[in-house]
């Protein structure tokens, strides 16, 4: 096996190759933006499975925006996620780390007007649902995404991921029902150093693949 991907679509092929064996029911595949879309069509593609988006933004703490509160996850029915030992050690409530969640929820939501032309989330209750990363470094952002997704009733979680440190892999695993991640380097250095080749993924990118996919007929229209 290589060493490294060539880009994201290699990446993304033989990550399907590997959830062939999962035997998964009519799944979904839920990607993260930006990176994660292009790895994640390629699943979708081989799945023959509807793709949809995930969004998920940390709330900063007041003068530490790099400490988070806890994190806001878009979909049919978006939540946040509070981090209860931070929020207490700041002295903020529930009500008020929500408030502080609220311009983040409007700026998902322009993002997702901007990516999947105003077409509302795809719902996952009772669904298989395939949860996909052009790869992992702390684990912070795709932990809110699945502590989401199980509050809203999904059947089956599988997290597929070309790279990631193998102690994240573990932290994340009694979380869900399958991973499938092909590469755990040790050291971990950082998930560009798996890729040959790791620009930026545009929006516009995001755009052409979610039109190419053409499956907007599938989802219901956005929340107004």
């Amino acid at each position: 096996m290589r060493n490294s991907f060539r880009d994201r679509n290699d990446a993304g092929a033989l990550l399907a190759d590997a959830l062939t064996g999962l035997n998964l029911a009519e799944p979904l595949v839920l990607a993260m933006p930006r990176g994660g879309v292009p790895v994640a069509a390629k699943i979708a593609d081989a799945l023959d499975a509807p793709l949809d988006l995930v969004f998920v933004r940390k709330i900063g703490a007041p003068g530490q925006p790099e400490l988070a509160l806890g994190a806001v996850v878009d979909g049919d029915a978006p939540s946040i996620e509070i981090n209860k030992d931070v929020a207490r050690a700041f002295g903020l409530t529930d009500d008020e780390v929500r408030g502080l969640a609220d311009p983040l929820l409007d700026e998902i939501e322009i993002r997702r007007k901007t990516y999947l032309q105003g077409h509302g989330p795809l719902p996952v209750a009772g669904k298989s649902v395939v949860l996909v990363d052009d790869g992992i470094a702390t684990g912070a952002s795709i932990k809110a995404a699945i502590m989401a997704l199980r509050q809203r009733n999904v059947q089956r979680i599988a997290i597929a991921v070309p790279v990631a440190p193998v102690d994240t892999i573990e932290e994340l695993e009694p979380l869900v029902d399958d991973v499938v991640c092909l590469r755990m380097p040790e050291p971990f250095h950082a998930v560009g150093a798996a890729y040959e080749t790791f620009p930026q993924t545009s929006d516009q990118e995001v755009v052409a693949l979610m039109q190419r996919l053409g499956r907007f007929a599938e989802r219901p229209e956005a929340r107004t």
